[in-house]
Order: structure tokens, then sequence, then C-alpha cells
């Protein structure tokens, strides 16, 4: 259960993040907040909601529409150009864009953990448009150890564009250009008090996002 003890008008806002935070920083600034007005941390893949759940955030980023009972989600505020994740020694890692179609003949991840099975099928699709089915055999707990199979490997993780802000030298971060982009959205608890300051982040964030406006 999140901890019922109020928190002062002006605290930073806990601000969860999947992986790389240029998405949290980039909310924040469009919400006119400096990013001394917050702290960023990334949460578990493994078990995503987790610390929202605890009252350990106020607010994350999540991508792909989760749709959980206990969790409030915002407007949609942009979307995120799908990428595949391989080795920089991989044959498509010197494509300029790559197709679905192409990246299904190489073995792919499953799900971490407790991460929700919905969700995996949006970002690893159990099948291409075309119906040839995407392999998901490996299985780890983080984007550090999957980035260590890609190197080692020809295994190849379907995702989105800002996990290139992490990418190592041996990775290559390919658009996929064949995959609707990821709506990008915040989440925070429905069963917690949403601070004021919070509240008023979320709506500004949603009042400058252009998709957000239209919906």
């Amino acid at each position: 259960m999140p901890d019922p003890t109020p928190r002062p008008v002006d605290s930073p806002i806990r601000f969860g993040y999947p992986s790389s935070p240029r998405t949290a920083l980039d909310i924040l600034a469009s919400a006119g907040l400096s990013e001394d007005r917050a702290v960023l941390a990334p949460y578990d893949l493994a078990d995503p909601f987790s610390a929202l759940r605890r009252g350990e955030l106020d607010v994350s980023v999540v991508k792909f529409g989760p749709q959980e009972p206990d969790l409030v989600t915002s407007k949609v505020l942009h979307f995120e150009p799908r990428a595949v994740v391989v080795s920089a020694r991989h044959p498509l890692a010197g494509r300029d864009t790559v197709s679905v179609e192409e990246i299904a003949a190489y073995d792919a991840f499953e799900r971490p953990g407790d991460f929700p099975e919905y969700l995996w099928d949006d970002i690893v699709p159990r099948r291409t448009p075309q119906g040839r089915p995407i392999h998901r055999r490996h299985r780890v707990n983080g984007i550090p150890e999957m980035m260590a199979l890609v190197v080692q490997s020809d295994a190849v993780h379907l995702s989105v564009a800002s996990l290139a802000d992490m990418a190592p030298p041996a990775i290559r971060v390919v658009p996929v250009h064949d995959l609707p982009p990821a709506p990008v959205c915040l989440a925070w608890y429905r069963h917690a008090e949403l601070p004021g300051h919070v509240a008023r982040f979320i709506a500004a964030a949603e009042a400058a996002s252009p998709v957000a406006a239209s919906r």
C-alpha cells in the first residue's frame, strides 16, 4: 500500500521511466518544468508498475497503452517510432530501416518477469502482419542483460527508437518501418491521492501536446 503521509507541496515530482530518460525529460520540458523539479527513476521492467503501487513514484512514463484497473493514464502525449535492437555484426545492422517481416527470421525475447503479457504482445507481436511467427525464445530481466545477449548472438529485440540512447558501440538500433508507433502516456496509481503539483504537471503535459489536444 502507498505511504499515506502527505507530500510537501514543493517537493520534486517522483517521475519513473522505463529505459532511456529522454522521454521523461522531454515531457518535463514541454510542461514548462526544469529538470530539478523532478527526481527521475528507472523502474523495474520485470515488474513495471510496482513502484507506482507502492507509492514510491508519483507518475511514470508508460508506452503501448497499459490497461491496468488500478492505474490511471493520461491522454496520449506523443508516439514513439518502433525500432529493433541488434548487434553491430548482425546482418540487419547496416540498414537504414528494416521490415518486421525480416526481423521474424531471428530469435526475439520473451517478456521479462511479471511484465503484463498483453503489453508484451504489443511490443513483440506473436506474428508479423503477414502471419510469420516471431519466435520469442530468449528471456532476460532487464535492458542491460538483453543488450549483452544481443551483442553475443543474432538475437533481436523489437522495441522503440529511444533505446538508442542507451546502446553501447557494439549495438545498433535500426528503425522498423512497418509497425505502428508506440503511444506514450503518463500513469499514476488510482488509489492514492495525487499531489496538486503532480496533477498540475500532468495537465500541463497534456495541454502542451498537439496529440492530446486533438483528442
